[in-house]
């Protein structure tokens, strides 16, 4: 019960899963209409160019909008409200219980109507066979899809690990001294830098932006496309430290807190770089990182 109440990853409600997931929903049920329409007995679906057709493409295409509204309004939603896996989960069936109202819907007045021919037209068995259908046809693929950006996004993850041997334009360094080490999402690795290099990474949808100084002690930054929630999870522990929204922080280069009418922000010990907002949310873990610095 506690795994439910637990907040999803973000990816599960990013725009790339979720179109994924619409198009692959939409291409798994519509072979397994094509697939089921000789042997079934309880669904109306039918191929041709009658009416029964005409039914059947309308019930598909209004089916997959309502699916498409629904997931475009867990993406709208994704940084206004928080959701756990039981809200999730509760979200997707109900899902699944407008398509079968729907369905139901569909054929009762097209039986009503003479468009298609059902033996027993009543509610309750209508929708209890809807059910079973939609069941087959949105819940498995939705569970397929969630196992494979699951395992996408642990394959992408960003990882802290020990560079010795890293080739880059930096000084040596001592052995022993922590770099992190940036993937991509593809899960390619994109940029090695020294933790006493990195200043802090920036947010940009799905995009983050890396500061950091050279080898000559300039500022520069690096652009990739990962998510600043991978890096969150991935570097718990370390001297990096979620302040907000948009931005995560290396504790180590902070200089000062300042305190305003607005909130706190960081100062952080490189003149180039700008104050940093503290957020609400972040503001007492930031408050006891920096008071045990």
């Amino acid at each position: 019960m506690r795994r439910l109440l637990k907040k999803i990853p973000q990816y599960l409600r990013e725009e790339y899963q979720l179109t994924a997931t619409v198009v692959f929903t939409a291409f798994f049920s519509l072979v397994l209409i094509l697939v089921s329409i000789p042997f079934s007995h309880n669904a109306w679906f039918e191929l041709g160019t009658g009416a029964a057709f005409g039914y059947t493409a309308s019930f598909f295409v209004i089916g997959l909008l309502v699916i498409v509204f629904s997931k475009r309004m867990m993406y709208i939603t994704r940084n206004k409200i928080s959701m756990n896996y039981l809200q999730y989960v509760l979200w997707n069936l109900a899902e699944v219980v407008v398509i079968c109202l729907l369905y139901t819907m569909f054929s009762i007045r097209g039986d009503a109507a003479g468009v298609i021919r059902i033996q027993d037209p009543s509610f309750t068995n209508i929708f209890f066979n809807a059910l079973l259908y939609c069941f087959t046809s949105l819940v498995i693929p939705y569970v397929i899809a969630g196992m494979y950006f699951a395992i996408i996004d642990k394959n992408n993850t960003i990882r802290l690990m020990n560079y010795s041997d890293t080739v880059s334009d930096e000084p040596p360094k001592t052995r022993n001294e922590k770099k992190i080490t940036i993937f991509d999402n593809r899960g390619t690795m994109s940029l090695s830098v020294s933790l006493t290099n990195l200043y802090f990474i920036e947010s940009d949808d799905n995009y983050i932006k890396v500061w950091y100084t050279d080898s000559e002690s300039k500022l520069q930054n690096y652009f990739l496309r990962c998510r600043l929630k991978t890096v969150e999870e991935s570097f718990m522990g370390s001297s990096l430290v979620r302040c907000h929204r948009k931005y995560i922080v290396n504790i180590d280069k902070v200089k000062a807190l300042s305190k305003g009418t607005g909130g706190y922000t960081i100062i952080m010990n490189n003149p180039e770089i700008p104050q940093l907002p503290v957020s609400k949310t972040y503001e007492q873990t930031v408050l006891d990182r920096c008071s045990v610095n």
